[in-house]
This record gives structure tokens, C-alpha cells and sequence, in this order.
């Protein structure tokens, strides 16, 4: 067909939207229709098809740069966070965050503050300065942060942390629907005898814990006091907790069902389990939380977790940016919880004697 006829580009540098034109049998102004989203309505579908396989086949990507000045924009999103270096999730994050902005056109310009104020306000003043599109802020545990100065300035969302003044979206884990998913574990198995080992006063851990006592009260269950045993986030602390509501218990008498503020510390509660010759699921259910990388599915027995979503909170998070960014509107300033599902494995099982 006489305009249609495959024609490669001239020259050797990359294909160009005029090469497109050629190969496709199509106006300039044609492409630029369909690859600046202003195609519905003066092209037919079948013009839009050509010209597309025309760009698959020559390998044409429009130029983001060229794209960005045109709509005044860069087609870059900066992500500051505490610390990529040390935690064992920021890689789930990073990559939602990462694959949405890239299927929006997008690439993530990322710098890693180690959690020093005076740097957050370094790096967002260096991403503002590179005309960023708009900005996320990453931390790597649940916690209120101080906004880095000139957050304010851009499109801007919280992923994983809520701003102490409540100025800006932020999107994070229902931990309080977690807590009670982990209670709802160990209830239907038929177990009413638990107890809950590990963390703090951090908002994960009193969420958490709340949670866990609405799925208890909701039941008529009421923990005991000295089934609450807080020893921090690490396998040590999960040790201790677990010796402390374990060990010189009579069976009939100490909790078959254990509900771990993390899978660090359920892997310190298998560790005394093993010491004091419970074994589990058999005489004791444990349920961990976070579903860590590496660690959780490695454990003996393998560890039912409820897993945070750190990869759909960064999927989250770049999704609010780019719609902000496309609309020129602020999201307003609420906080939207994403839920926690649960990775079954073999640490729970039925109540002894059920």
C-alpha cells in the first residue's frame, strides 16, 4: 500500500516521531496526536493501531525530555527516605513506587537521608532545584515525622509515616485490622488461651495490640495482663517474652496461641519454644507479623505472618503523586490505611485438645 510501504529511519541515532510518520503512511501532527493522549477524536482507531505498530516496530519512545517541556513538567518524582541501606523492606516499596511511575512515563529519582533531618531538607531542596514532578516520603517504620522543609512546595504524599502536623496525604498499613487478623488466626483454630510477645510504644505496636484485644473482646476473651509482654522488636526480646509466659507453666495452664509483634520476635518465641520442648503448631500456635523477607517462610516450623504491604504502599503512594501531578490538584490531606494480608504457613494449628 502506497504510504504504508516499510521504511527503517534514516540516519543511526534513535527513531523519531517523523520516522513514525513515514512507516505509518501518516501525518507528523498524526503521531503526535496519538503519543500526546489528544488522539481520541481526531484520528480513527485504526490510524491510531498503524501508527502504534509503526512505533513497536521501529522501537520509537517519545522523548520525555522534549514531552516534559511542553507540559512544563519532567517527568522525574524524587523519593526521600530514612533508610534504604538497612531495612529489609525498602526493596518492596521501592519497586511499586518504581513500576507505577514507570507505567505513567514516570522514572524515580531516589536518595536515602539515614534519618538525619538537616540531609531530608538537603535532598528535597536538591530534587525541587532538579524541577521534580512531584515528591514521596518514605519511612521505614510506622511513625509520626516532621515534614522535611519545602515538602510543601511541590505535589507531595507520606508513604509508611504520618506528618505530625497532618498536612499532607500520607498512605499506611491498618495495623489495628492486622492486630485483629493475627487474633482471628489463633481464635479460629480453636485457641482462647493467648498471649501477645514484643514491641514498644511505637504506633505499630499499640495498634497492633489493639486490634488484637478487639478480636479477643469481640469473643468475651480477655487477655491477661501478664500475657502482654513487651521486649522490644528483636529475636532476643521474643526469647525472653516467650520464657516469661512459658516456662514453669503447667500445659493446661499457659497460652497455646501466641501472637508476635514481628517475625523477628517469632523467631526468638520458636527459639524458647524448642528449649522448653513445646513443639508447634502441636502445643502451641504462633503467629508472627510483617512477613519478612527471607526470614519468615526459613523458620521452624515456617511462619504464618501477616504481611505488610509495603510494596502496594509504594504503588499507593506514587499512584495519589501522578494523579495530583496530571490534575495540578493537592490531595487532601487524610490518611488512607492499606490492608495487611496473611501469608499461611505451618506455625498454626488446631488447639490442643480441640
Amino acid at each position: 500500500m502506497g504510504g504504508t510501504e516499510e521504511k527503517q529511519p534514516t540516519g543511526s541515532g534513535r527513531p523519531t516521531s517523523r520516522d513514525v510518520a513515514r512507516l505509518a503512511g501518516v501525518s507528523h501532527t498524526a503521531v503526535s496526536f496519538v503519543f500526546n493522549g489528544r488522539a481520541e477524536g481526531n484520528l480513527s482507531p485504526a490510524t491510531q493501531e498503524r501508527i502504534r505498530r509503526a512505533a513497536a516496530q521501529l522501537g520509537y519512545r517519545p522523548d520525555p525530555v522534549a514531552r516534559g517541556l511542553r507540559r512544563r513538567r519532567t517527568a522525574v518524582i524524587g523519593l526521600v527516605t530514612d533508610e534504604i541501606a538497612s531495612s529489609p523492606f525498602a526493596g518492596r516499596l521501592l519497586r511499586g513506587a518504581m513500576e507505577t511511575a514507570w507505567d505513567s512515563d514516570h522514572l524515580v529519582l531516589t536518595i536515602d537521608s539515614g534519618g538525619d533531618p538537616a540531609k531530608e531538607d538537603a535532598a528535597v531542596a536538591e530534587l525541587l532545584d532538579r524541577r521534580v514532578d512531584g515528591i514521596i516520603y518514605a519511612a521505614m517504620s510506622l511513625r509520626r515525622v516532621r515534614v522535611p522543609e519545602g515538602l510543601h512546595r511541590t505535589h507531595s504524599v507520606l508513604a509508611n509515616c504520618l506528618p505530625e502536623d497532618d498536612s499532607l496525604p500520607a498512605v499506611i498499613p491498618a495495623e489495628r485490622a492486622g492486630g485483629r487478623t493475627a487474633a482471628r488466626l489463633l481464635l479460629d483454630a480453636g485457641h482462647h488461651r493467648v498471649a501477645m510477645v514484643g514491641g514498644q510504644d511505637d504506633l505499630a505496636s499499640v495498634d497492633r495490640l489493639r486490634g488484637f484485644r478487639d478480636a479477643l473482646r469481640a469473643e468475651g476473651i480477655t487477655v491477661p495482663k501478664e500475657w502482654v509482654v513487651r521486649t522490644g522488636g528483636e529475636i532476643a526480646g521474643g526469647y525472653e517474652g516467650a520464657m516469661r509466659v512459658l516456662d514453669g507453666t503447667p500445659a493446661d495452664r499457659r497460652p497455646t496461641g501466641l501472637f508476635c509483634y514481628n517475625d523477628r520476635v517469632a523467631a526468638g518465641v520458636l527459639h524458647a519454644a524448642t528449649r522448653l520442648g513445646i513443639t508447634v503448631p502441636d502445643d502451641l500456635s504462633v503467629v508472627g507479623y510483617d512477613d519478612q523477607e527471607h526470614m519468615a517462610e526459613f523458620l521452624t516450623p515456617p511462619l504464618t505472618s501477616v504481611a505488610l504491604p509495603h510494596r502496594a504502599m509504594g504503588e499507593a503512594a506514587a499512584r495519589l503523586l501522578l494523579d495530583a501531578i496530571d490534575t495540578g490538584r493537592t490531595p487532601p490531606a487524610t490518611v488512607r490505611r492499606l490492608a495487611c494480608p496473611v501469608i499461611p504457613r505451618a506455625s498454626v494449628g488446631p488447639a490442643p485438645g480441640r
